[in-house]
Order: structure tokens, then sequence, then C-alpha cells
């Protein structure tokens, strides 16, 4: 079966938004690099970034991978679309390690495949999401109890996060920083679909910006991606951005789809087979974020090799001379 126009058109967002948020993470990463040697790294709290001109130019690229994805949302399906996010670990990856200089072990490159692998599986096997006819419709799904209690959940665990183990262990574990992000991120998409779905509808004539409802789905856009670009910047200034880009996007699309089961009820027409496959590709994900866990620093070459254990009895001779 062909595709649609609409797939089509919404299918090359979807690439052109990889390929721009992809390149963003290197280009923002090289600005905090550079605005690192000149004032308090963003790691450390630091904001000498908003003047550094490169890393505007990231954030300018990841805009227009944003609006690139919005747009991709009105034209096709999201299980089209959420898949394609993977191909911007590839293009971070690659940019990464001509660019930024950072190498990726075997066993890495072997867990992020997993990951993309496990994600794409998810993807591919979630049911087809409802139609929506209005923004009161959305409102209405928002406000149900089970997703009220899925969006009060994420607050909770962002807020201790953020107040808790951030400032704890946000320079030694990547997960809290991408944490935030991806929590964050599933609420983001949930009124990013709203959104989109508000300006499609009006486009179409059915103006929604006279409903409050809207308005209230812009203003989580707004709050939830400022606050993700803000934790963001701390993780790619932290940790190998190799490493970033593939947890970052594992979480993101496990969180993304549990928040869209939740409120527009995609379990109800999954079968056995289905749900049997989405459990297989949350094991592959889980084994491909264990391998990045586990092999994130054996890309870098040690500069010293200490030896575990010198035995007394096997000293060299300047030493046993130095001793006497």
């Amino acid at each position: 079966m062909g595709m649609s126009s609409d797939n089509i058109r919404g299918l090359s967002l979807a690439v052109s938004s990889s390929i721009f948020i992809g390149s963003s993470f290197i280009v923002k990463k090289k600005g905090l690099q550079i605005a690192g040697t000149t004032g308090t790294r963003a790691g450390q709290g630091g904001y000498s970034y908003l003047y550094e001109p490169w890393w505007w130019v990231g954030m300018i690229t990841m805009i227009f991978g944003e609006i690139a994805n919005f747009a991709a949302y009105a034209y096709a399906p999201a299980i089209l679309v959420t898949p394609l996010g993977a191909l911007s670990i590839i293009v971070s990856a690659v940019l990464a390690h001509f660019i930024l200089e950072e190498k990726l072990h075997i066993f890495g490159m072997l867990g992020c495949a997993l990951c993309v692998v496990g994600s794409t599986t998810i993807v591919l096997h979630a049911p087809q999401e409802r139609k929506i006819e209005s923004v009161k419709e959305l409102w209405q799904l928002a406000t149900e109890p089970g997703f009220l209690v899925y969006s009060c959940l994420v607050v909770i665990v962002v807020s201790i996060l953020i107040f808790r183990y951030a400032p704890r262990y946000g320079q030694t574990h990547m997960i809290v920083y991408v944490g935030i992000c991806s929590l964050m991120g599933s609420l983001t998409v949930m009124a990013v679909k709203a959104l989109g779905i508000g300006l499609k509808l009006t486009f179409e004539g059915t103006n929604q910006f006279k409903y409050f409802e809207i308005w209230v789905f812009t203003f989580v856009v707004i709050f939830c991606c400022l606050l993700q670009i803000n934790y963001l910047n701390k993780a790619l200034d932290t940790f190998n951005t190799a490493v970033i880009s593939p947890v970052y996007y594992v979480m993101f699309t496990t969180f993304t789809i549990i928040a869209s089961m939740i409120m527009f009820k995609d379990w109800d027409s999954q079968e056995a087979a289905d749900i049997a496959t989405e459990l297989c590709g949350f094991v592959t994900i889980m084994s491909g974020t264990f391998l990045l866990h586990k092999t994130k620093d054996m890309g870098k070459s040690p500069t010293v090799v200490s030896p575990v254990f010198t035995s007394p009895n096997h000293l060299t001779p300047s030493s046993t001379s130095r001793s006497r």
C-alpha cells in the first residue's frame, strides 16, 4: 500500500527534524565547551553559554528541528514520526566522533543499536491513536483521573530530582538530568499534540483559540520546554554526547508512549501479540541502556595506567638502592 501525500510530507519533516536536532546537540555542546573556558560551566549552574554564539546556533538549529517535528505530527501519525527520532542519535554520534572527538566503544555502539531497535519495536507495534475532533475533546481526556494521576506523579518525581538529587548526584549520575528532561518531555508531547491539533483545526476553518483550554496547553508547552532546555544543557556539558543522545531518546520515547497510552487509552485496541512485542522492546531498551552505562568511559584513553598490586618482592633496583 502506497503512502499518502500527507504521510510523505510528515515523513520528510520527521527526517529533517532528526537531522536538525542531532546536529544541535553537537553545536550546543561545542558552545558550552567554549563558554566553560571563560566562565562558570553550565553543569555547575553557570549561564555564560548565553553569551556564546555557537550555543545560539545550536539552539536555533534545535528550534528548527522541533518545529519540523511539531509539523510532522500534524500531517502523519505518531507511529510513523516517533521512531524516526532515532536518526538524531546516529547524526549526533557521527558528528561527535569527528567534531568533538568523543569516542564510543564498540559495546557502546551495540548498546546504542539495541536502544534504537527496542524503541522502534515498541513504537511500530503501538496501536493507532484515536481521532480528535476538537480541543475540548482533548481537554476531557487530559482531565480524566488516570492522566491526572500520571501528571501528578511526573511533577512529584521531577521535583524530587531537581531539589534533592540534582545538587548531590547530577554531576556523577547522568540519569538525573536525563530523567528530568524525559519525564517532562512526555507531558510536553501531550500538550504539543493538543496544540498541533488545535492549529490544524483552526487552519481548516474551525477556530480553536477561542477556548481557554488551548492556552493552557500552550503554557504547558512553554514551561516544560524551558525546563527541558535548562537540564539538557547541564547533561550535555557534563557527560559524553554520544551517550546522552541514545539514553535521552530511549527514556523520552518510553515515557511518551506511557503517557499516550494513559491519555488516549491505547491499550483497549491492543492484541496479545502486540503487548508481547512491546514487552520485548522494553527488555531490549533496558539491555541497551545497561551497555551504554557500563561502557560510557571505555572509549576514552587513560592517561596513566597504574598497577593494581605491586609485590614487595618485585622491587626495582633503583627503589632497592634508595631504600638502603
